[in-house]
């Protein structure tokens, strides 16, 4: 395993977003250590406690964690654009959500599998909208260093916070937990070299699926400010591009790794598109009903290439 990659040590950092200058450093570790040509083909990872994507309409929860979230601690009021990001996908006749949906999971479908059966369940395009609810949890600080453990636990609360209490209702159920500027979660701008990642946890209420979602602007062009939009029309490029990877992500592999996954290098579909500046797969704005969104391209096995848009299933 890649020594550079933030997932190194940290097995629970799935589908981690590396930072612009960290990837670059797993790129060159890659080109120096392959035994071989590396396939970029995702596979199926069997599904774990039954799941492996999410076969039904998603539905994204927003935790905005810590008090500092009304004291100060959005001062790129990444709030209301994040809230503006997840009502918009799914409308507009977007196609960016479209890749996701050649993806399945089910009886029908063998651990090792890199396309779909007839008949097997798949990824479900939100056209009911995606943004389900909106939590400003400030009943304390958002730690300066939140570990995993409390991020996972901030998940819990918010499913009990969302009337959330069954394995059923959580079934088809993202949970973003979204830090204020100035934490650290996980590692986030020290030692991590991330710019989020996402897992599940099991609890009473079922398994809860959820991302990590630092302040990213934090960090700057390092997460991708003015990524796609130079200058400040592009201060918050970088919410919506690692946001919506770790959403694509959560989508095909929404119980790390039972999902679709890269069987030699444990990427998923978003890493395998991360920080393409240019030609086939780059990030671009995608319009949608509410505005236009940058956002970074994902995997499409059935296209074998980076996708920022594909006809819907």
């Amino acid at each position: 395993m890649c020594p550079y990659a933030p997932w190194y040590q940290h097995a629970y950092r799935h589908g981690a977003v590396a930072t612009r200058e960290t990837q670059q450093r797993m790129q060159a570790w890659y080109a120096s250590h392959a035994a071989g040509p590396v396939s970029n083909v995702l596979s199926f990872g069997g599904g774990v406690n039954g799941i492996g994507v999410t076969s039904g309409t998603p539905k994204v929860y927003l935790v905005f964690y810590g008090s500092q979230w009304t004291s100060g601690g959005d001062p790129q009021a990444a709030a209301a654009y994040l809230q503006s990001l997840f009502t918009g996908i799914g409308t507009g006749g977007e196609q960016w959500s479209g890749t996701m949906t050649q993806y399945c999971d089910g009886e029908r479908v063998a651990k090792g599998a890199t396309s779909c059966p007839a008949g097997a369940p798949h990824v479900g395009y939100p056209r009911a909208g995606l943004l389900a609810g909106v939590w400003f949890d400030g009943s304390a600080a958002s730690p300066a260093n939140a570990t995993a453990a409390q991020l996972a636990q901030e998940a819990v609360n918010a499913a009990r916070h969302f009337g959330n209490t069954s394995a059923d209702s959580n079934r088809y159920a993202l949970y973003f937990i979204v830090s204020p500027s100035g934490a650290h979660p996980d590692g986030f701008g020290t030692t991590g070299g991330f710019c989020g990642w996402h897992d599940f946890t099991s609890s009473s209420f079922g398994d809860i699926a959820y991302a990590n979602l630092p302040y990213v602007s934090d960090l700057g062009t390092s997460c991708g400010a003015s990524f796609v939009n130079r200058g400040a029309a592009g201060v918050l490029d970088g919410f919506s591009i690692v946001g919506g990877h770790e959403y694509a992500e959560i989508l095909t592999d929404q119980n790390p790794a039972g999902g679709w996954v890269n069987a030699q290098t444990g990427e998923e579909n978003g890493d395998e598109c991360a920080w393409i500046a240019a030609g086939q797969g780059a990030s671009a704005n995608v319009s949608m009903g509410n505005g236009a969104y940058a956002m970074q391209s994902t995997w499409s096995n059935d296209t074998s290439e980076c996708e920022i848009s594909h006809a819907i299933r």
